[in-house]
């Protein structure tokens, strides 16, 4: 993918990592550390050679994950909430080295997101979720709110490196 990417634009400005899976059915004890953190810390290795002055990348995560350690998190989700909290850990500290060469690092955090796959598994495993959780935040931020935010992080260069982008309502 790098290799296309670099025969066809030269370079790469924006990096945007977004895997979330662990809720899935059937799968190992390791497989949401090895999808979240493992492969979206390779990804953004890789990419590095291809990134330069003014370029970004964009983490995309969830409040759940994003607070992982300071808030509660429901079981069924307990194995994407750390997963997704050791990937932004793991690129926090690589935000040095992203820095050296002029990368900014910028985090998008949403709360759960209207009508996404995420918050339907997380109703099918506990019925009526979704309906509580909009109760206790007022609304769901939309995709389209999500979106406009990383499209934000992604854009916006006077973004200091490290900032983290809140859509939704924190409080849980």
């Amino acid at each position: 993918m790098y290799e296309h990417v670099g025969k066809v634009f030269g370079k790469l400005d924006v990096l945007v990592l977004n895997a979330s899976g662990g809720l899935e059915q059937d799968v190992d004890q390791g497989y949401a550390m090895r999808l979240n953190r493992d492969s979206q810390v390779a990804l953004a290795k890789e990419a590095l050679p291809l990134m330069g002055a003014g370029s970004v990348i964009v983490f995309v995560t969830s409040h759940l994950a994003h607070f992982h350690g300071e808030k509660e998190v429901m079981p069924e989700y307990e194995p994407v909430a750390a997963s997704k909290k050791a990937v932004e850990v793991k690129l926090r500290e690589m935000s040095p080295a992203l820095e050296w060469v002029g990368v900014r690092l910028v985090v998008v955090s949403g709360d759960l997101i209207d009508g996404t796959i995420t918050p339907k598994l997380l109703d099918r495993m506990r019925p009526g979720i979704i309906n509580q959780r909009r109760e206790e935040a007022g609304r769901l931020p939309t995709t389209e709110d999500f979106a406009a935010s990383i499209i934000l992080a992604a854009g916006r260069n006077n973004l200091d490196s490290g900032v983290t982008i809140y859509v939704g309502n924190t409080e849980w």
